[in-house]
């Protein structure tokens, strides 16, 4: 895997992923940055997320299991001081469907956090990492 990080100015910079796509990257106003961008460690906590919920949906698909919706909502706390890592990361995931079996989204999660999600395990490494969920079934 291969990726490049480009200076703009001032403190935004572009990165750009081995596959050819690109984001913003920018700090904010209080060390420079003009608030045009994302943050970096933003960007770690969604490659998280996004990596999980892959997972999730994948897992859940194999299972046989009728997903219409499905989504992360994050929330994390980070050390005081520098580094200033991540310490605290809980994931709530919310799956819609039709007849989902709560025991088959649970176990899903868990695959992900404990065996596949590389973004998640590789953070848990530095952060208490904890999941919860929801299923709504379909109106």
């Amino acid at each position: 895997m291969k990726a490049r990080v480009k200076w703009v100015d001032g403190m935004m910079f572009v990165g750009e992923s081995g596959s050819g796509h690109a984001v913003v990257m920018d700090a904010a106003p209080a060390v420079g940055g003009r608030d045009l961008g994302i943050r970096p460690m933003e960007m770690l906590l969604l490659g998280m997320g996004g990596c999980s919920s892959i997972d999730v949906l994948m897992i859940l698909k194999k299972g046989r299991q009728t997903v219409t919706d499905c989504w992360v909502e994050l929330e994390a706390e980070r050390a005081e001081t520098d580094p200033k890592v991540f310490t605290k990361i809980h994931a709530h995931f919310v799956v819609t469907g039709s007849k989902l079996d709560p025991a088959k989204v649970e176990r899903a999660i868990a695959l992900s956090a404990e065996k596949y999600c590389s973004a998640s395990v590789m953070l848990g490494a530095m952060a208490r990492i904890t999941h919860d969920f929801e299923v709504r079934e379909d109106a």
